[in-house]
């Protein structure tokens, strides 16, 4: 078992809207994500959308408001994977460096972060500085919220926007390693496998 896997496997997970890019859409939107575990009810990446109702239909259909809400991870700082932040006014908010709520936030190093013994963070730089990825211990595996460390399931192999290829490479490979399914940033899940793009 890898060793940065979560320790336990009791979170529940549903994909609220699946993003696209402009070359497989009509523009460019987010894939967003509901994670619960115990108290917790995050959304990751509320991102770029045609319209905000494509995230709260969904999670109304899982029974839930904004408001209920309690945390939002951002893999990155790119407006197309935080546009709809703003939607959850209870909400702390998680990123690279801090947690975030109301007028305050608190430093902390993401890098093995657990919110629960089902998720933890990992920092994993390459399509940007700031990249976080959420592993989140499920009763069907590890999944991973990896945002833009691929836009879709066919990568891209090369990503254009990012500072450091040999860095992306490194958490690509530390992902895989984690993982048994990705979350990427404008697409739908996959399998970990060989075969992904690295």
């Amino acid at each position: 078992m890898n060793t940065e896997a979560p320790r336990e496997r009791t979170a529940v997970h549903h994909i609220l809207h699946v993003g696209y890019t402009t070359s497989t859409g009509p523009g460019v939107a987010a894939t967003v994500s509901y994670i619960t575990d115990g108290d917790l009810r995050i959304v990751f990446d509320p991102g770029m959308v045609a319209d905000p109702s494509a995230i709260t239909k969904p999670l109304a259909d899982l029974g839930l408001s904004p408001a209920d809400i309690t945390d939002v991870i951002l893999s990155h700082h790119h407006p197309d994977n935080i546009m709809n932040a703003g939607l959850f006014p209870h909400a702390r908010i998680h990123d690279h460096k801090a947690v975030y709520q109301g007028h305050t936030w608190h430093d902390r190093d993401p890098d093995g972060h657990e919110l629960t013994p089902s998720l933890k963070l990992l920092a994993t730089p390459g399509h940007s500085a700031e990249d976080i990825t959420l592993l989140a211990g499920t009763a069907g595996g590890v999944v991973a919220f990896a945002g833009d460390l691929w836009w879709r399931p066919d990568g891209p192999a090369e990503d254009p926007v990012a500072p450091d290829r040999e860095q992306l490479r490194a958490s690509r490979e530390r992902v895989l390693a984690a993982a048994d399914t990705i979350v990427p940033g404008h697409g739908g899940p996959f399998p970990s496998s060989p075969d992904v793009v690295r």
